[in-house]
């Protein structure tokens, strides 16, 4: 399909107008964060994106909704204020599957440790990670393998993807919360991981992809 992206016939204030309605367009249909590279298909060469998504902003100031960056592009949200108005209501949403306890403090290991083994992470934690936790966080797309471990037996290693930044509204992995707010909700013990020995990991018994 021939898309005329630089819009040379219509006055500057049309065209603007006609590219920040093409990029809310994409964004609002995308299942997934929309990069620059996607949206930058649908308007002209010179056109600045990031201005584009500044005045869009600027539009929804007042609206219940937002675009935020996440996963290394963009993705409208409802705004955290109306989370309670969501959940009352009972419709369904597009959130990710509720984690128990086990499997988010394993996620935001495999999130701060990465590319780690399964072994490591039970030296972590001080008791052994299951392989069904890690198939849980492998089917919800949270979690992928990484390279092989340069540890005797070459183990898999875990990572994790772009989904995990979606669904907790990260954009990169840097925004991670730092260490000590993860201990102080009790989901990781800053003292066991920082005194983990993850030099000498456990056997992986034959660790499958």
């Amino acid at each position: 399909m021939l898309l005329d992206t630089e819009l040379a016939d219509l006055p500057p204030e049309l065209r603007w107008r006609e590219w920040m309605q093409r990029v809310e367009a994409v964004i609002f249909a995308s299942a997934i964060p929309v990069p620059r590279e996607t949206l930058a298909r649908v308007v002209g060469r010179n056109c600045s994106v990031d201005l584009l998504i500044d005045d869009l902003r600027e539009e929804l100031r007042d609206r219940p909704y937002e675009l935020v960056s996440v996963a290394g592009g963009w993705q409208h949200r409802t705004k955290p204020a109306h989370a309670g108005v969501i959940r009352a209501s009972g419709a369904p949403t597009r959130a990710t599957a509720d984690l128990n306890t086990n499997e988010a403090a394993v996620l935001m290991a495999i999130g701060y440790f990465q590319p780690v083994t399964r072994a490591e992470l039970s030296k972590i934690f001080g008791k052994e990670i299951s392989r069904d936790l890690i198939g849980s966080l492998r089917s919800l797309e949270l979690i992928a393998s990484g390279p092989r471990s340069p540890q005797p037996g070459a183990p898999y290693t875990y990572v994790t993807t772009p989904a995990f930044l979606s669904a907790f509204g990260f954009d990169t992995l840097r925004d991670l919360p730092d260490i000590e707010m993860l201990e102080d909700a009790g989901l990781l013990g800053r003292d066991r991981m920082m005194s983990a020995d993850l030099a000498t990991p456990m056997p992986e018994e034959g660790d499958e992809e």
